[in-house]
């Protein structure tokens, strides 16, 4: 700048002076701007699991109705409801006096057509001897064959009869048909129970092994089913909250045709549940692994952003600054992105702090006790509205 300065009158005429000199300061030095303190994180290399996730509902391996055969009142419960019984465990118990009486009833018929029995092979022995002599007719022991061999079906007609009478007999022990837990009893004490009763005695659920049947997009189905040919594939179930690990299985299942008002495809994992973690109708969720990438690159999901052109992260250089680079994210899965394309292992990117960032931008690395109060600090401020 220039400043021109004017004065002094000498005598009667007006003598200006001019003292002209330049006041320009030194113009001062611009400032780079501050580092943005960022968390940063190293793209890894190593073998991932890649999964396919569903939603899904416990049911029982085996469910039964226990009903009865016959009917008859109860006179004894032997179970608890709830309670965990083996196949073959007495249920209840039905008066057994009714079918115990048929039962000795059939046994005397039977004893009495054996007695006539022997006595018409008696006789028909010694009309034999006297046809041989003459002293009998031929019509006489034919009579008395056709006698002898009514006795013998009628015999054995009482044998089936028996038969039937003892099995009515054991009916009236309802038994466990499969190890299980048993539900909410059906009948009380004293009742009359009957083969038409529509809830049984008791539901008997078998839960180890416990099934759970789940649903994947129908685009998933090929993929699936080449990976089946290879060998069972793996099945993880967890809490629906999904943060708890409940039992590891495997797919035993493909449904036969698609569902095509939702465009999924049906398919059924078995789980050892020995710790009966799985309960029928519970809803879980599905992870089922479909692959084990080898030397997949990985970054912590934090570190993904979304932009108008798809996916993307800020790459740290060398020089300390960052810059943008688009990737291609196979999947997020337990905060860990899988990525197809786009990074190489040994790379940094920042996974949090993201928001302060311009191309360009230098930064500065937290580490330690700085970098976990700088996530926590990030996590609060994405609550707030």
């Amino acid at each position: 700048m220039v400043l021109i300065t004017a004065v002094a009158v000498i005598g009667g005429a007006g003598l200006a002076v001019w003292y002209v000199g330049d006041t320009t300061a030194p113009a001062q030095a611009a400032l780079p701007p501050p580092a943005v303190p960022v968390v940063a994180g190293t793209v890894e290399s190593g073998n991932v699991p890649v999964y396919l996730r569903g939603m899904g509902t416990v049911v029982a391996y085996n469910n039964v109705i226990v009903q009865s055969q016959i009917t008859g009142q109860i006179i004894k419960i032997a179970f608890i409801q709830g309670q965990t019984v083996k196949k073959g465990d007495l249920l209840a118990e039905i008066d057994p006096r009714p079918y115990q009486a048929q039962l000795d009833q059939a046994v005397a018929t039977r004893d009495r057509d054996q007695a006539q029995l022997l006595n018409a092979r008696a006789d028909l022995n010694r009309y034999t001897a006297l046809q041989q002599k003459g002293f009998a007719t031929t019509q006489l022991v034919a009579t008395q064959n056709a006698q002898s061999n009514q006795l013998q079906a009628q015999v054995k007609y009482d044998e089936g009869v028996i038969a039937q009478a003892r099995t009515n007999l054991s009916y009236t022990r309802l038994t466990a048909p499969i190890d299980g837990v048993t539900g909410v009893r059906q009948v009380d004490q004293g009742n009359i129970i009957t083969p038409s009763s529509a809830n049984g005695l008791v539901d008997i659920a078998q839960i180890q092994p416990a099934s759970l049947f789940f649903f994947l997009p129908q685009t998933d189905f090929v993929e699936i089913q080449q990976q089946m040919a290879t060998g069972p594939l793996t099945v993880l179930a967890y809490s629906q909250d999904d943060k708890v690990k409940l039992d590891t299985g495997k797919l035993d299942l493909i449904d036969n045709q698609i569902v095509q008002t939702t465009g999924t495809i049906r398919l059924r994992a078995s789980f050892p549940n020995a710790k009966r973690t799985l309960w029928p109708g519970e809803l879980l969720n599905v992870r089922l692994l479909l692959d084990t990438r080898q030397g997949g690159l990985t970054i912590a999901g934090s570190a993904v952003q979304q932009g108008p052109q798809g996916s993307f992260v800020w790459v740290i250089g060398s020089d300390g600054t960052v810059q943008t680079r688009p990737i291609e994210v196979a999947q997020i899965d337990d905060g860990i992105a899988l990525i197809d394309s786009g990074l190489q292992a040994g790379e940094k990117v920042v996974v949090d702090g993201q928001y302060r960032l311009q191309p360009g931008a230098s930064i500065q690395e937290l580490t330690g006790q700085a970098a976990r109060g700088a996530q926590l600090q990030s996590s609060i401020e994405q609550e707030i509205p």
